[in-house]
């Protein structure tokens, strides 16, 4: 557990000093289109995870790769606290990411990826820009594959470039609404 909070106490020092630093080159800011780009991506991600689960083909691999492309546990570690995480709410390694998405690493999960969903939309939202790392917030909805019923869920991303310039997730909070 000291290795977790003194592994998330460096990164969130790194992500602050990296908020305080301006950008030395305009095309190093992090744009609104461009997170835009990397929320439609995390969604199409989603979706086609569970696809390709319901075609019975690889979704673990579809999860890996995922993973790898959006988000940054290559580029210094990402706080991952995923929404229906209970019992090991936090996601601090690759692998513990993939257990989460699609099952299989952790007693508790299920699939998230593989429920499956036939949609994900982020609706309304903030965000903060400061060069080169940008946070999100804001609610995204998941449709069930087997239904249209579509559930809530709040979210705050953080988003960093790496050495070749893509953006990655380095925060990933979500969260049910609050429930009387």
């Amino acid at each position: 557990m000291r290795m977790r909070r003194a592994a998330a106490a460096a990164l969130v020092v790194g992500m602050a000093a990296s908020m305080g630093a301006t950008a030395s080159a305009s095309a190093a800011t992090i744009t609104e289109d461009e997170v835009l780009a990397a929320q439609q991506a995390w969604a199409d991600g989603i979706v086609g995870i569970g696809q390709t689960y319901l075609d019975k083909g690889d979704y673990r691999a579809a999860a890996s790769q995922h993973i790898q492309e959006l988000y940054a546990y290559e580029q210094g570690g990402v706080l991952f606290k995923p929404t229906l995480a209970r019992e090991d709410q936090f996601r601090e390694t690759f692998d513990e990411a993939l257990s989460y998405f699609v099952g299989g690493g952790m007693k508790e999960d299920a699939g998230f990826a593989i429920k499956p969903w036939q949609q994900v939309r982020f609706g309304e939202q903030q965000m903060l820009f400061n060069g080169e790392s940008a946070v999100a917030m804001g609610n995204y909805y998941f449709t069930s594959a087997d239904s249209d019923v579509e559930t809530k869920v709040e979210y705050t991303f953080g988003y960093i470039r790496d050495e070749d310039g893509r953006l990655r997730i380095n925060l990933h909070h979500s969260s049910l609404p609050f429930q009387n």
